[in-house]
């Protein structure tokens, strides 16, 4: 009886760490663009905003994919992943940025754009663009 106590124990303190570190800190991402602002993000995080006028485009499929293979080598850059793969529902940053089918656009700490490309790039190439701008 006493080592079903232990294991529940454990196992609450597990779930109370997770939900404490979740709400710690900013999420990397990908994050769906609803209600955000390009301004909320200014001098605190960079963003890397993902936008198509589907989930099921297939560049947009693999660029997600493509960033899922090294999340952290982003987060040390401290960037924030947006998607927005829904034009009808016309998001502040859709119609700030204005783009025409997949794109990628990555916005420095300062909120100025720092690179725009109509077609996937892997994250090596994301963070060597990062690395030089910095």
């Amino acid at each position: 009886m006493t080592l079903i106590r232990i294991i529940l124990a454990v196992l609450a303190l597990s779930v109370a760490s997770v939900s404490f570190a979740a709400d710690e800190g900013p999420v990397y991402g990908p994050i769906t663009i609803s209600d955000q602002h390009l301004a909320d993000f200014k001098f605190e995080s960079k963003l890397l905003i993902i936008f198509a006028d589907s989930p099921e485009d297939p560049d947009y499929r693999q660029q997600l994919a493509l960033l899922e293979q090294d999340l952290p080598a982003l987060e040390r850059r401290n960037v924030v992943i947006l998607t927005d793969a829904d034009p009808a529902a016309k998001s502040a940053i859709r119609l700030e940025l204005r783009p025409r089918g997949f794109g990628l656009v990555l916005i420095g700490l300062e909120g100025r754009i720092q690179l725009r490309k109509p077609t996937p790039w892997d994250v090596r190439e994301i963070t060597r663009s990062i690395d030089k701008a910095q």
